[in-house]
Formats: structure tokens, sequence, C-alpha cells
């Protein structure tokens, strides 16, 4: 009996099993290969796109030339021109005034009496002293001129005569010395009456009828302050490094609280020359005219100072300083476009304009404001500041 031999359908149907696992393989192979494809294309677009954005973009300027004009805003306190505290010179008791706070005065103008009983009794006492005197030089002339008679025909010794010639040049400057203290007590009896040293006004009034006065107290209250106000002063204290820019005769514009909108015209009359350790400023004086009277001694006051231009100064925004471990610095672009860090000095600062000393010229290609970590050799990517986002 002979064996069966393999059906035809057993045949096909192996082949179309290994037709079919060959077609799964090149399937599984094509979407491996095509993942890794996939994979090294994000990659590289990856990589494009990381290497691009790396490229810093900068906007780029051109440092301005030409003076800026700039201002120096401080405060100061206003003076009178002139002013006296008055004081007394004798002691008594206040008579009275005649002038108080807010007065105008002329110079000379009676503004208080001070009755002085003691200095009256002082003055009596030295004109009878001088009276005194007096009669004494008229007894020793008369007792000397005879001595000298006496002595021309020798009835008297030499030493009497000169000894009453003597006695006559003693009392003859004791005379002198009690004319000279009665005409110092007259001297003074005048300031008795209290006068204006100068045209003025009365600022300060600090007694009345009755009260005590005692002579030359200038440690204590004066009697009146006069103080000319047809000029003022104001004190302000200017920073150092301004100093050089404000010269005598700069004009000055001057504003106070109580006329807002209303600007003085003053100019610089003195400096000290010298700066306040403590301050680190130079004390300078500005003078006011102020005929119409509106400011008021002791008042607080804004002053702007106009300080000179530079036509050749250099000028960059403040936003394109660098401040780091190398100083301070500005970036700029060299002929390929990559990043030149420039050192600088800044020989004045303007607030958001700041001129330049040394280290840029007007040439230079600025990055107006560079993002941090820009080094040497760096390239960028330039735009207009009109096409920044």
């Amino acid at each position: 009996m002979q064996p069966e031999s393999p059906s035809p359908s057993g045949k096909v149907s192996r082949r179309s099993l290994m037709i079919v696992g060959l077609i799964v393989a090149l399937a599984a192979a094509f979407v491996v290969v095509n993942g890794v494809g996939s994979r090294n294309a994000s990659e590289a677009r990856l990589k494009e796109m990381t290497a691009t954005q790396s490229v810093a973009t900068v906007a780029v300027i051109a440092p301005s030339v030409g003076g800026n004009k700039s201002s120096l805003e401080l405060p100061g306190r206003l003076e009178a021109y002139s002013r006296a505290p008055i004081y007394a010179r004798v002691s008594g008791f206040l008579k009275a005034w005649y002038v108080d706070i807010g007065t105008s005065v002329k110079t000379g103008q009676l503004l208080a009496e001070i009755e002085a009983p003691d200095l009256d009794q002082q003055l009596l006492q030295a004109k009878a002293a001088l009276a005194s005197a007096q009669a004494a030089e008229t007894l020793a002339i008369v007792t000397a001129e005879r001595w000298r008679t006496l002595g021309g025909s020798n009835a008297v010794s030499k030493q009497t005569v000169d000894e009453k010639v003597g006695d006559l040049t003693v009392k003859q400057a004791l005379t002198k010395a009690a004319q000279a203290n009665v005409d110092r007590l007259v001297v003074l009896s005048d300031f008795k009456r209290v006068t204006a040293p100068f045209d003025g006004i009365v600022t300060t009034r600090n007694t009345d009828v009755g009260a005590l006065i005692n002579a030359d107290s200038s440690a204590g209250l004066a009697l009146f302050v006069v103080s000319d106000t047809q000029k003022l002063r104001l004190t302000v204290s200017v920073p150092q490094n301004f100093v050089p820019a404000v010269k005598l005769d700069t004009k000055v514009e001057i504003a106070v609280p109580e006329y807002p909108g209303k600007v003085y015209a003053g100019r610089v009359e003195a400096s000290a020359r010298a700066v306040d350790p403590a301050s680190g400023t130079t004390r300078m004086q500005v003078v006011v005219d102020n005929v119409a009277g509106e400011l008021m001694p002791g008042a607080f006051a804004n002053t702007r100072i106009q300080l000179p231009e530079n036509a050749q100064a250099i000028a960059i925004p403040a936003g394109s300083l660098i401040f780091g471990k190398d100083g301070l610095r500005v970036a700029t672009l060299d002929a390929n476009d990559k990043v030149l860090l420039k050192t600088i000095t800044i020989s004045r600062d303007l607030g958001q304009v700041v001129e330049i000393g040394t280290g840029l010229t007007r040439d230079d290609r600025l990055i107006e404001s560079p993002p941090d970590g820009l080094s040497d050799g760096d390239p960028v990517r330039v735009v207009t500041p009109a096409n920044r986002k």
C-alpha cells in the first residue's frame, strides 16, 4: 500500500504564511526606518532652531552728537541781603517803642527809647569831675607862671620851679582824662535812642515798654531785627561734580510755594570755593531782586540752574550702559556684525541720557539695549528700532 502525497492546499497555505510574514517584516522595517529618519530630522530641526534662537536680536543706533540742554534743580533758603539784629548799648528800662514788625524804616529812624537813670548820674558825676579838674588846672597854670617869674630872678630854686611846672602838666592830663570820660558818657547816652542802621523792614521786635534792658547782651534776644528786603540772598549747596559748570553770573530760575507757576530771576553772585566734607557740596549765593516785596526772608525756594551745553559731546541712552566687574562698558558692532565691547567714561549724567567722556566715537554702531551675557565676538541679528517686536 503506497503512502498518501501532501495535498496541494497544504503547500499553498505554507507559502502564503511565508509571504504574509515577509510583508509584516518589511512593514515593520519600514516603520522603524521611517521613525528613525523622522527623529533625526526632528533633531536636526531642533538644533537649527536652537542655533537660530541663540543668536541675540539687537537694535543698533548711532551716538548723538551735539549739546544737550540740562539743568540742576536744588532747594534753597531765602535770606535778607542785609540783616541787623539790634541790641542795647546801655542798661535801663524801655521807655517807649515806635515801630512794630512789618514797618518800613529809614536810616536813622527812631525805633525805641531807653530810660537809663544810672547812666545819667554817671554823666553828671563825670561833668563834676571835669569841672574840678579844670579848676585845678587853672590854679596850676597861675602857680606855674608865678614860680617861673620868681625863678627868672633867682628868688627860688630851679628845682621848685620844675616841680610847679610838672604839677601843671599833671593837672592838664587829669583834665583831658575827665573830658574824655564825659565825652564817652555823652556818646553812650546817645544810645538811649535806638535807631535803624539802614533802610529796611522791622522783621522782629522782642521788647515792650518797661522791659529791663541789659547792655551788650548779644547772647540774648535782639530788641529789633531790621532786614533789607529790596534784594535777597538765596543759598544753595551745589554737588561737587557740578561746581565747575556753575560759574559766577550764571542765571538761576527761582520758584516759591506761595506763588505757584511764577518764576523769579536770579544770578550766582558768590561761591564758597570750598567743598563741605560732610555733604560733598559747595555753598553758593544767588542774589534775587525783590523790589515788589513778594519774596520773604527765611522762605524755602526751589532753584533751577541752567547748565552750559557741550556742542562736541557724544550722548547715548542710559539703557545702553553695561555695568560689570570689568567696569562701565557699551556694546558695539564691528564690520562683521559681531559684538565688540568698549570701556567708556561718563563726562555728564543727564538722567535718561549720558554724555561720554572717552571710549566711544560718533561713527560707532551702538547696541541700544544690550541683552545679558554678551561677549566679544558674539554674532547677533540686527534689526532697526522701528522693526523690533
